[in-house]
Formats: structure tokens, C-alpha cells, sequence
């Protein structure tokens, strides 16, 4: 056999072992996070978390999420959309992972719209001008104010942001991170399971598949 045929063959074999070796990795990361889940299934939700959607709802997305997060940012329509587009049968969880600097400080303006009942509308308004306050590099959530103000009473909003109650939120949902062992946003689990590979493909199959089984 011909030097440059055994290169060649060597090469091929070691690009196949290579991508065997990458999905049996994240088989077993998928399997880890789903087994960690089932362990921890109470800490995926929360009864103090936001809900979007009907609360009968029987299938259930349940996205770690941080208002830094540029690629929760791409994701919220879509996700959003799902929703709408199986009205009463899914439903979106949020829960809190404040990993980028400043990131905390937004969750709790965002609990404290919740005080007037403006949270949605705040979350939207906050993920449309995440270019202006969420530099990594030199985050300015104060920025967020001038843009509330038209929607949300920032005075009360600003004194709600310290109550102890959105402390405890923020706290409980970090312990909860550190126990799922979630170390990225956005991740998603629907009816407790992780997606087989992260994407809006694999998200929108696995709900499909939950609304199949529980609506038959």
C-alpha cells in the first residue's frame, strides 16, 4: 500500500474516532444533566418562579436564564413563540442565572416589576436594550431606568428591587444552579428533560414530542 493511500486512510480513521468520541461525550453529558434533574427534580421549579403561559399547562419549558445573556436574548422570541403556538398546552419557566456582572442586580428589578405587575413587558424592555446596559466589559444597568420609566413606576420600583423577598429569589435560584450543576444560559429542560444538543431545533422537537405524549 502506498505511503500517501496510508496517510489518507489514517486521516479518515482519525476524524471517524474523533466525532464517535464527541458523541458519546455529549450522550453522557445529556445523560448526566438528565440524571442530576431527576435526582433534583423539585429545584427545577420554583412555586416564586415567572410563568408565561397557562399555569394547567401540562408540558413545561424550563429555560435558566441571564438578562446579560446575548444568546437568552436571540432565544426569548422563539421560545416565546412556542408557547403561543400550543396555547394552554405549554408553558415557560423562568429561573435565574445571574453569571455576568450586573446580571443580579437586573433580576431584581425585574422581581420588583412584578410588584405591579408589569414583569413581561419589563423582561422585553430590558432584552431590547441589553446592547446599552449589559457591556460586559462595563455593565450600566442603571441605564435601565429612563427606559422603564414610561411603563413602570421606577420610584417604587427601585425601593421594591431591596425587599428581602427578591433576595430570597435570588438566592434560592443560584443554590438551585449550583445543584443542577447549570453553568451555562440558556439552558432548558421540558418536563424535566435536557435537550439532546443544545439549539432551537432540538428545543422545539423535544416540546413537540412532550405536547404529543400529553395531549396524545
Amino acid at each position: 500500500m502506498k505511503k500517501q493511500t496510508i496517510v489518507v486512510l489514517t486521516s479518515i480513521v482519525a476524524v471517524m474516532a474523533f466525532t464517535v468520541s464527541a458523541f458519546m461525550y455529549e450522550q453522557n453529558q445529556t445523560q448526566k444533566k438528565a440524571q442530576t434533574a431527576n435526582t433534583n427534580i423539585s429545584e427545577l421549579v420554583r412555586m416564586h418562579s415567572p410563568v408565561f403561559g397557562s399555569a394547567g399547562a401540562k408540558v413545561t419549558i424550563v429555560e435558566f436564564f441571564d438578562p446579560a445573556c446575548e444568546t437568552c436574548r436571540a432565544f426569548y422570541p422563539a421560545v416565546k413563540e412556542l408557547v403561543n403556538a400550543n396555547p394552554g398546552k405549554v408553558k415557560l419557566v423562568v429561573r435565574y442565572a445571574p453569571f455576568h456582572e450586573g446580571s443580579e442586580e437586573m433580576v431584581k428589578i425585574l422581581e420588583a416589576s412584578r410588584f405591579q405587575d408589569k414583569y413581561w413587558s419589563t423582561l422585553e424592555t430590558v432584552l431590547k436594550t441589553q446592547p446599552q446596559w449589559a457591556s460586559h466589559d462595563n455593565p450600566q444597568v442603571n441605564l435601565i431606568w429612563d427606559h422603564l420609566a414610561a411603563d413602570l413606576d421606577v420610584e417604587k420600583a427601585r425601593k421594591d428591587m431591596n425587599e428581602p423577598t427578591v433576595a430570597a429569589i435570588l438566592e434560592q435560584d443560584k443554590a438551585d444552579l449550583r445543584s443542577l450543576e447549570i453553568a451555562q444560559t440558556p439552558t432548558f429542560f421540558v418536563n424535566g428533560k435536557p435537550l439532546p444538543k443544545f439549539g432551537y431545533e432540538p428545543l422545539k422537537t423535544l416540546v413537540e414530542q412532550e405536547v404529543k405524549a400529553a395531549y396524545n
